[in-house]
């Protein structure tokens, strides 16, 4: 075994070597926000690569078309434009600042209904989301875009939101997910013919290999990627497939193919001044000559590696700087620019206030001067009024003179009218008592009358009654030659209670006494038949039923009918007093 403190040359390169390697991971942990960029899918970049080398300009060319949008009041190109500052700012490593002008421009998307580039600007949060380590909320972004993406029907769209969250779920370790995101971003691709997008699938699917440690499978898929990478003439993603491939190689030991691969992708680097695929490729060079035991061509790519990465961090830096000063330069514009707004605010408010306090004292002037006119207007017509006032007084009076003494005698004749106009109403009231004196006492005679009447015909009827039982006792006796006249004495009894006469002058008296009774009766019922009435006018008179039924030459049961008849009649409700109804009419 070879001592190594024989060789100081030799294990001073080892111990160099380890520490080159620690040195470009603690580098490429500064620049490992732009490096890794690739592995998340954006859409289109609005920005050119050549953003990098003049952030500033850049940033300030954006800015004032921005502030142009603003004034022509333009809400879709001011979200559009903030969207593009934001992307600079994530770019440049200034997240709070990408966030805010992300927020912004989607509210103005939303205020414009413009859901399609609402979408996109989901999947810009979403992956500054995930850059700042919230994976909740980039997902949360990833899937509201995924949504609106099928309201709008964007076959693209949809590619890069199932991309994006397929990415998610595979640096979850959630690898069946992840496949099954890719695959359909991937179909979604197809639809569209976009081999830039299929290519990136094929090699986010193969990356999903790779940690699966399915080499085969994921050597298949960065191939497909690099074939279309290489048809859509795609340099600068093709140069990390060529990285993958030798990653590949490597890890199953194949050294020198992974050396090829890797030397493939420094070239076409050094062609396109790609500086971080270039620390990467000697990166890798520089790994595999470890693995192949070439400590010295390892020591000599790691320095190359850690040079390119120092002079990515110092660029980046630099740029980063610049930017900074341009957000400053714009921020101090933006103070200066307000502070001449708010100037020329105050002095518009003054020379408004001015021009309002002239007009006031003015308009108050010309109300003074109005004032002292009207004012000496009411003050000529009071003195016109008060001497118009003292004259039709002087008038009054002296008409007031002539009128005394002619209003005594008026007065006097007055009173006399008066006297004689009182002395009438004492005659007419009078005249008017006497009638009505003489009216009841005519009521009074009428009601004995109609009473006497009544009481006529009840003992009239009670007569023929007992009449009309003996003969029908006679009758039935059995001497038949007296039959045939006692039945028509019995006849002429019959006849005789029914008397239509009669009750016609019995009505004639009954509405002397009772004026306007029938009419209102007529009102209430007008369909009671002429028996009805004379019940009626016997239970006005408050007569016994047996008077009553004596005089309808009817019996009481007949007569407990009939009224309940007419009770039904005159829609009384049952238990209500039917004489007290008709005493009341």
């Amino acid at each position: 075994m070879t001592d190594p403190n024989l060789h100081p040359t030799r294990s001073c390169r080892q111990r160099a070597t380890r520490i080159l390697l620690l040195l470009a991971l603690i580098a490429c942990s500064f620049s490992r926000t732009a490096a890794r960029i690739s592995d998340i899918q954006l859409r289109e970049a609005p920005l050119n690569h050549s953003f990098s080398l003049k952030p500033d300009s850049l940033y300030l060319a954006l800015k004032d078309q921005y502030n142009l949008a603003v004034q022509e009041r333009n809400r879709s190109s001011q979200g559009a434009l903030l969207e593009k500052m934001g992307e600079l700012s994530f770019h440049m490593g200034q997240y709070a600042q990408a966030l805010e002008y992300y927020l912004d421009a989607s509210q103005l998307f939303r205020q414009d209904n413009k859901q399609n580039e609402l979408a996109y600007n989901y999947i810009y949060l979403g992956i500054l989301y995930y850059y700042n380590r919230d994976t909740t909320r980039s997902n949360n972004y990833f899937r509201q875009a995924l949504s609106r993406f099928r309201q709008q029907k964007d076959r693209k769209g949809l590619a890069i939101a199932y991309g994006n969250i397929g990415f998610l779920f595979e640096k979850a370790r959630l690898y069946d997910s992840a496949s099954h995101y890719q695959n359909l971003a991937l179909k979604e691709y197809h639809t569209t013919n976009d081999k830039a997008g299929m290519a990136k699938i094929y090699e986010n699917i193969g990356s999903i290999y790779e940690d699966l440690s399915q080499y085969d499978s994921a050597m298949a898929n960065f191939r497909k990627a690099l074939q279309l990478y290489k048809d859509d003439d795609e340099k600068i993603l093709h140069i990390e497939v060529l990285n993958n491939i030798g990653d590949i190689y490597r890890k199953t030991g194949q050294y020198k193919e992974a050396l090829s691969y890797s030397m493939k992708a420094t070239a076409i680097s050094r062609q396109s001044n790609e500086r971080y695929q270039l620390s990467s490729g000697y990166r890798d060079i520089a790994k595999t000559y470890k693995l192949l035991g070439r400590d010295d061509s390892a020591f000599y790519y790691l320095d190359l590696s850690r040079k390119y990465l120092l002079d990515i961090y110092s660029h980046e830096s630099s740029m980063q700087v610049a930017f900074l000063q341009a957000q400053d330069d714009v921020r101090k514009k933006n103070r200066e620019i307000e502070k001449l707004n708010n100037a020329q605010r105050i002095n518009t408010v003054i020379t408004i206030s001015v021009v309002i306090i002239i007009i006031l004292l003015l308009a108050i002037g010309l109300i003074i001067l109005n004032r002292q006119k009207l004012k000496i207007k009411n003050e000529r017509s009071l003195n016109k009024q008060q001497k118009e006032i003292l004259e039709t007084q002087n008038r009054l009076m002296q008409a007031d003179l002539k009128a005394q003494v002619l209003g005594e005698e008026k007065l006097k004749s007055e009173l006399l009218a008066q006297r004689l106009e009182r002395e009438k109403l004492d005659a007419e009231l009078k005249n008017k008592a006497l009638e009505e004196t003489l009216l009841k006492e005519q009521i009074e005679v009428k009601t004995k009358e109609l009473s006497t009447n009544a009481l006529h015909v009840i003992q009239k009827n009670q007569l023929l009654e007992q009449l009309k039982t003996s003969i029908g006792s006679l009758v039935d006796d059995e001497k038949r030659d007296q039959k045939k006249q006692l039945r028509q004495l019995l006849a002429q009894i019959n006849q005789n209670f029914s008397n239509e006469g009669y009750w016609e002058e019995f009505k004639t008296t009954f509405e002397q006494i009772h004026q306007s009774f029938f009419e209102e009766l007529k009102k209430t019922c007008p369909e009671l038949s002429s028996s009805e009435l004379r019940l009626v006018c016997l239970l006005k008179m408050n007569m016994s039923s047996n008077d009553m039924a004596t005089m309808l030459g009817i019996s009481t049961d007949s007569l407990r009918v009939a009224r309940y008849r007419l009770r039904k009649k005159l829609n009384l409700e049952q238990g209500g007093n039917l004489v007290a109804f008709l005493q009341n009419l």
